[in-house]
């Protein structure tokens, strides 16, 4: 499984004093060095955190993969195919919300459009193109219809369930969208709120390739360094039980 770690919360601390620093270039070099198999930053309309200066300097010095994280939008999309990022995800954006909260609504005829559009003018310029979506098989079924390489699957329901019970079933429901990704011929990644604490079950889904890890890398990092939390993690994905492929998961409890 390969770990892609997300710095967009290194540009927020430095624009909540709005200087220079932290630089999340020099964090990204960290992270690689600290065995990140690649490197995600998403650019937002609103540049609240990741600016454009980032991302260029990102495209030209990030030694494993960029992914690019965007909104299907002509502006976000113009970037893109200008920088050629190694791959592009996919995500909706409301500029409201303090981070990206739920996947993309394929069922919107608009949406559809929209994502359909951003994807061929991508992939006519050799980017691949992943869509962040809800593990629903019928968000999975669209995405493989417009044309998309790989899906992320929201983990965020994931994360955030407060009882066993509930973490079982969604950790099924990943287990289950996963698996009809890949028969689709997908590929899976996943991410949103994934932690040191939560992050082994999801690293024990065998149809899952990559994850995608921002906010709990970096506030590990402040303690120890980017370098050491990205190897914490890269542990932690590395040591996950074997990875299942039929139902019968491995559930740890809740805060293990």
């Amino acid at each position: 499984m390969r770990l892609y770690v997300n710095i967009d919360h290194v540009a927020t601390v430095r624009e909540a004093r709005g200087t220079d620093e932290p630089d999340p270039v020099h964090a990204a070099f960290s992270a690689e060095l600290g065995g990140a198999d690649g490197i995600t930053v998403h650019l937002r309309e609103d540049r609240r955190h990741i600016s454009d200066r980032d991302v260029r300097l990102l495209s030209e010095t990030v030694r494993t993969g960029l992914n690019l994280e965007l909104a299907a939008t002509d502006e976000m999309v113009l970037i893109a195919t200008e920088l050629r990022p190694m791959q592009a995800t996919l995500v909706p954006e409301r500029r409201e919300e303090l981070t990206t909260e739920g996947g993309l609504n394929l069922a919107s005829t608009e949406i559809r459009s929209s994502v359909e559009a951003a994807t061929t003018r991508m992939q006519a310029q050799g980017i691949r193109v992943s869509l962040f979506i809800d593990p629903v098989k019928d968000m999975v079924s669209v995405a493989k219809t417009l044309g998309a390489e790989a899906v992320e699957l929201h983990t965020g329901e994931y994360a955030n369930a407060s009882t066993s019970e509930a973490h079982a079933r969604e950790l099924e429901r990943l287990h289950r969208a996963a698996s009809d990704a890949l028969e689709m011929g997908l590929a899976v990644h996943a991410g949103h709120g994934l932690t040191y604490a939560n992050v082994t079950p999801i690293a024990a889904l065998a149809a899952i390739e990559e994850v995608n890890i921002g906010h709990s890398i970096v506030s590990r990092a402040l303690t120890v360094g980017m370098k050491s939390a990205v190897a914490e993690m890269r542990r932690l994905i590395l040591a996950a039980p074997s990875r299942v492929r039929e139902p019968g998961l491995w559930v740890p409890p809740i805060g293990y």
